[in-house]
């Protein structure tokens, strides 16, 4: 039998999330340690929580399908098995599908990302009596990844009269800073992942995906020891783009309040994501000599912010922070950028949430949407526990804040759907 060994050592900075095709090696390379995400792991916060969902049994499965796996394509299919198997799990537990497995909340996007990581590190840590490549490592990661993440899952019914709509969240971030952290714009593509919004104009459904907060999976190239990365938005997003009707990015943002993004800016600010680094440069893409600074919002923001959609109110976001033409300071603009400037954050910032709206837009006008398919970023209020909770992993007010914004985001999808 294989086994699985976990080998404590110096932190491993690369969780693969690029597709790489297996090369043979002459000789087993040392598995890697667990990554800084993964470690956290071990903190009594998560482990509550994956208990408390039952969540708690999804890595150990997978670790017994890698032990009995006698080759890597019977550890290709196990992971792929495993990993579709979590997802799935996540989305009807947060439907009302299945049995809860404990008492956290249906609704709570924490299981799957908790449980996701106890499957990366077994993948990380595994050491075959058949032998494993880097690039093999790596492809099977990157497997893991897409489809825990309803990556490869995105699939709309054939047939008109039926509008189609996708929208993308993020896992939860700043763990160090509280590691009960919940990500609303998760929770939202569990919930609405597959189902269907009744519009005056017909049914819409919407497809969803959840994308991790790291700076590499968004950069893509090619690394020696850890194979391809990155590149994960443009892969998901570009089959799907051309087929939809609607799409919007989701993350969390600002307290109390929802903002439509106005404007997506070209540039990294340097916050440290999951894995504690940071970035601070012009954000990476294709083709960077045809590259614009600014990209633009298609989603119907007027009748969005007009709309009574939820107890949250929902602004029209222009502000921008720029370097203007021929000057060398930043400068906040609050009615957008001026011609010929250099992005220093959108509206969104100068993180993540920002550079997903940047490179989905982004995407949408290169392949000469720009005019015809509605897209762009909206931040949610920032999921809050109750006053004075600064120990328990759920409270009922964090439960209901997390419900309210859920429900306010279809809203805001159905006003989208109905006037675009």
């Amino acid at each position: 039998m294989n086994s699985i060994r976990v080998r404590l050592g110096v932190l491993g900075l690369a969780l693969l999330t690029g597709f790489t095709t297996p090369t043979a090696a002459s000789a087993t390379q040392a598995a890697p340690s667990p990554t800084v995400e993964e470690q956290r792991l071990s903190r009594a916060a998560p482990q509550e929580i994956l208990r408390r969902s039952g969540f708690d049994t999804a890595a150990p499965r997978l670790a017994r399908a890698l032990e009995g796996a006698r080759s890597y394509g019977e550890a290709r299919r196990a992971v792929t098995r495993e990993g579709a198997r979590l997802w799935q799990r996540a989305v009807d537990r947060a439907q009302g599908r299945g049995p809860a497995g404990g008492d956290v909340s249906r609704d709570d996007d924490r299981p799957l990302y908790w449980a996701r990581l106890g499957m990366t590190r077994d993948v990380r840590i595994w050491e075959p009596e058949f032998g494993l490549t880097d690039g093999q490592r790596a492809a099977l990661l990157d497997e893991l990844e897409r489809t825990s993440r309803g990556q490869d899952a995105i699939s709309y019914p054939h047939g008109k009269g039926l509008k189609r709509i996708l929208l993308t969240g993020f896992d939860p971030f700043t763990l160090d800073r509280d590691i009960r952290i919940s990500n609303p714009s998760g929770a939202t593509a569990l919930a609405l992942d597959g189902t269907v919004i009744e519009t005056s104009d017909g049914p819409a459904r919407v497809e969803t995906a959840v994308f991790p907060v790291r700076w590499r999976d968004f950069t893509g190239g090619t690394s020696q020891a850890f194979g391809t990365g990155g590149g994960t938005v443009e892969r998901t997003l570009r089959p799907h783009l051309p087929k939809v009707d609607l799409f919007t990015t989701v993350s969390q943002g600002r307290v109390g309040r929802f903002d439509i993004e106005r404007t997506n800016g070209a540039w990294r600010g340097g916050f440290g994501d999951n894995e504690n680094i940071g970035r601070t440069e012009t954000v990476p893409v294709s083709d960077p000599a045809s590259q614009p600074q600014w990209t633009t919002t298609t989603l119907p923001y007027a009748a969005i912010t007009a709309a009574q959609t939820g107890r949250f109110p929902v602004y029209d976001n222009t502000t921008v922070t720029e370097i203007p033409a021929g000057g060398t300071e930043s400068v906040v603009r609050p009615d957008g950028p001026t011609p010929g400037s250099t992005a220093r954050a959108g509206g969104g910032g100068d993180y993540l949430s920002n550079e997903i709206a940047y490179r989905a837009t982004l995407l949408r006008d290169r392949l000469g949407l720009h005019g015809t398919l509605p897209g762009g970023h909206v931040h949610t209020p920032v999921l809050q526990f109750a006053p004075g909770n600064t120990t328990e992993v759920t409270d009922p007010e964090f439960v209901r804040n997390r419900l309210d914004i859920i429900a306010q985001v279809r809203a805001i999808l159905k006003v989208a759907a109905e006037t675009s």
